[in-house]
């Protein structure tokens, strides 16, 4: 995206801003629109490259030692459940943890290892409760996002269920442009009336003039800058990445793009912008409106995905500023828990100490030290 300021694309009137008519603030509007629209597009994809990179290259090795350390829990408390010193309290305490950390690895971690500790402590299998959450989950998913994952649905990992809703969300965006594409081209079989006929043939019309529209930005610039006339090497490489440019931007419709690159090739200039017409106006707006809707679209998909593939809850107010932030957090957390659940372990080995955790422990606490955080 071009960064000079020499091709910043808005209406200006030099004498008073509220002289400008409506098509030019509307016009004006929506660039600005898209402008933060673009720049936070760009933002979540930094955000989601970065969190990804320090992901990989330091969570993760902390996530590994991590989930030894609770796996190591599970079963010195497996071995411990039957001291006869224990309570009955106690051994119901020793499931419930059991459970709630054999589960997350289960599922989380594909750790199958963990599954026959879990059902000795479980009213329930594991598979057949997996089964049903699983079901439940898919059937909330297709409801709220309003998409088909199908029967072959893989569970497996957090990865692999992420990259199929968003697979289904893009081909949901694909299908709804090419039904309403289809509809609009398909002649009803019922006899339409003057008024309806006359309706659609207007919209047709205007349609066709915003096409229009933006194929006559194309074909100048296309005129201007087509590198097989350009005979100077240095000029041929110039203007074939240009081209490039105004071959993607026309493609994706992307007028603000195309208005750009005719700025920063000199093809235009503010006073042209200014002097745009009413009704060439009122069809660059409405392409600008297609465009915005569309960079929103991609905006909250990515969020979407971002937060489903780090766990991220519905509360968390996640924005690509406050991304590495939460990182940060999350690894100053995951030290602390991976410590306190070494404690948890030696304590294990030591009945009394152990009936004393158990004592303070309340369900879904996963370490049993309350108050003895590093």
């Amino acid at each position: 995206m071009p960064s000079s300021t020499s091709t910043t694309v808005r209406i200006v009137n030099q004498k008073e801003q509220s002289t400008l008519s409506k098509a030019q603030k509307a016009f004006n509007k929506l660039i600005d629109k898209i402008g933060k629209q673009r720049n936070m597009l760009a933002e979540w994809q930094a955000a989601n490259s970065l969190y990804r990179q320090k992901y990989d290259s330091k969570f993760r090795p902390l996530l590994l030692l991590y989930n030894q350390r609770r796996r190591e829990l599970v079963h010195a408390l497996d071995q411990a459940y039957d001291d006869k010193a224990l309570s009955k309290t106690d051994r119901a305490k020793i499931s419930d943890i059991i459970c709630t950390i054999a589960a997350d690895l289960i599922a989380e971690h594909g750790d199958e290892t963990l599954k026959p500790i879990y059902n000795r402590h479980s009213n329930i299998d594991f598979d057949a409760k997996a089964e049903d959450e699983n079901k439940a989950f898919k059937s909330m998913m297709e409801t709220m996002l309003d998409i088909d994952l199908g029967d072959d649905f893989d569970f497996s990992s957090r990865e692999k269920v992420v990259a199929k809703i968003d697979e289904q969300l893009k081909r949901k965006v694909l299908e709804e442009g090419q039904t309403q594409q289809a509809d609009e081209e398909r002649p009803s079989k019922r006899k339409k009336s003057a008024k309806v006929s006359d309706k659609e043939a207007r919209l047709r019309t205007e349609e066709e003039n915003v096409s229009q529209s933006i194929r006559e930005v194309f074909r100048k610039l296309a005129s201007a800058l087509h590198p097989d006339r350009e005979q100077d090497p240095v000029e041929h490489q110039r203007k074939t990445i240009l081209m490039q440019k105004v071959n993607v931007a026309y493609g994706n419709r992307d007028l603000l793009q195309l208005l750009e690159l005719q700025l920063e090739v000199e093809q235009i200039d503010q006073h042209a912008i200014n002097a745009v017409s009413e009704d060439r106006l009122k069809r660059y707006n409405k392409v600008l409106a297609e465009q915005s809707a569309d960079l929103q679209q991609e905006i909250d998909r990515i969020a979407f995905s971002f937060r489903a593939r780090y766990d991220f809850s519905a509360g968390d107010a996640v924005s690509p500023a406050m991304v590495m932030a939460f990182f940060q957090a999350d690894m100053k957390g995951i030290q602390q828990n991976t410590a306190a659940l070494k404690k948890d372990i030696a304590a294990c080995q030591d009945i009394k100490k152990l009936k004393r955790l158990l004592k303070a422990y309340r369900p879904f606490q996963e370490s049993l030290f309350e108050d003895d955080l590093p």
